[in-house]
């Protein structure tokens, strides 16, 4: 009998950097500790990762919609580990392959960097990068027009659990990112040339840029908290309907598709496109009928800049 499960997770690079009221953070404590021993007594021996990138391994100059690596390295930037991923090369080209096979173009990485997109998820369950095996897949959640529509990343989850078919083992689907927020990430609009060659051409930033990075992301998130910031706030009552929409079965994965790139941008923010990494993740699982949730947390954490979810459905 093939077992999966899905575990939808946001990510939040101040975590731990900038201060939180105590209730929220034992809140999302508890809740990070429900997931990862749900994810123990799982016990998967596959994780199929999809996660974005913040500008530190994918840039401009070539920016696929996906990709698949073949090896994977975190950067380690903000608070997560740096190193290699444990990943299977061999499940990453099966599924490159049916992929192809079913006229879905994939791109592929065979020295794939990632930074707390990909690592934070790992670390907070497993402590580090020494997991299970792991698959992992990119999604472009920045640099428009080359974002996925909803309808895709729909169809790549189904194809994704079509692959899984053909795979014994227990497979642990993780979407990463989301839900409504909007950070300070600069885009190709911005005025500054600098700002933009730097989001375009791949290099490896400095401590002292990366420093000065971390401290500007810290202060939007306490200026958002504060309410002073021009950031667009988070949008709790769009992050639930969210996941109550992954919970549902065909009827409501296909009206969630119906959302416009515009309207996802206009409600949520920016980087809510994130969000689609728990669509692609949560469609590699039966889509024909709703599935139990045995883990549904949500709070808006303005000083994390984060609509932070966690919810963990089982086939």
């Amino acid at each position: 009998m093939i077992q999966r499960a899905f575990l939808g997770m946001s990510h939040t690079p101040l975590m731990g950097l900038n201060p939180i009221a105590p209730a929220v953070e034992k809140a999302l404590e508890a809740a990070i500790a429900t997931a990862r021993e749900q994810v123990r007594a799982f016990a998967p021996e596959l994780v199929v990762l999809i996660a974005p990138d913040h500008y530190n391994g994918f840039f401009n100059e070539l920016m696929p919609p996906f990709c698949i690596g073949t090896e994977a390295n975190s950067v380690g930037d903000y608070s997560t580990p740096s190193g290699s991923m444990n990943v299977d090369a061999t499940a990453a080209i099966g599924l490159a392959e049916k992929l192809m096979d079913e006229d879905f173009d994939i791109a592929i990485s065979r020295r794939m960097s990632v930074d707390h997109g990909f690592a934070q998820a790992l670390q907070l369950l497993w402590g580090g990068l020494d997991t299970p095996p792991v698959l992992p897949i990119f999604m472009n959640a920045v640099a428009q027009p080359g974002i996925p529509r909803m309808r895709r990343c729909k169809a790549l989850g189904e194809v994704i659990g079509r692959f899984l078919d053909t795979d014994p083992r227990r497979t642990l689907l993780i979407g990463s990112g989301g839900l409504s927020h909007e950070p300070p990430v600069p885009t190709l609009s911005h005025p500054d040339p600098a700002v933009r060659e730097r989001i375009t051409s791949k290099r490896e930033p400095t401590e002292e840029e990366r420093d000065a990075k971390t401290q500007r992301v810290m202060a939007a998130g306490m200026a958002l908290a504060s309410g002073t910031s021009s950031m667009k706030p988070l949008n709790p009552e769009w992050d639930r309907r969210w996941m109550d929409s992954l919970a549902g079965g065909e009827a409501d994965l296909r009206r969630l598709c119906e959302m416009t790139e515009d309207s996802i941008e206009e409600q949520a923010g920016l980087s809510a496109h994130e969000s689609k990494t728990w669509l692609v993740a949560r469609c590699a699982l039966p889509t024909d009928r709703p599935l139990a949730s045995t883990l549904n947390y949500y709070q808006e954490i303005p000083e994390y800049i984060a609509g932070f979810g966690a919810m963990l459905l089982k086939a």
